[in-house]
């Protein structure tokens, strides 16, 4: 659980923007939403497949994109 010191004198407004940045950086909220509802692990397996061949494809789009620019450099 992040934790945020307030100064003496700071003010309150500031203190709860640092502790909403430090709960963003440790992944709470999202970690948060993930475990809102059960997710059967097939289902888990399933969507973390789906997602593992879209990076595939974004990543093979771009090298193939990139090889079509340093084509057309060359002529």
């Amino acid at each position: 659980m992040p934790t945020i010191r307030v100064k003496e004198g700071e003010n309150p407004e500031y203190a709860l923007r640092k502790f909403k940045r430090s709960c963003e950086k440790a992944g709470i909220l999202t970690e948060l939403r993930r475990r809102e509802f059960y997710e059967k692990p097939t289902a888990e397996r399933k969507r973390k497949q789906a997602a593992a061949v879209k990076r595939h494809l974004k990543k093979m789009s771009r090298d193939i994109s990139a090889r079509r620019n340093v084509k057309r450099r060359r002529k």
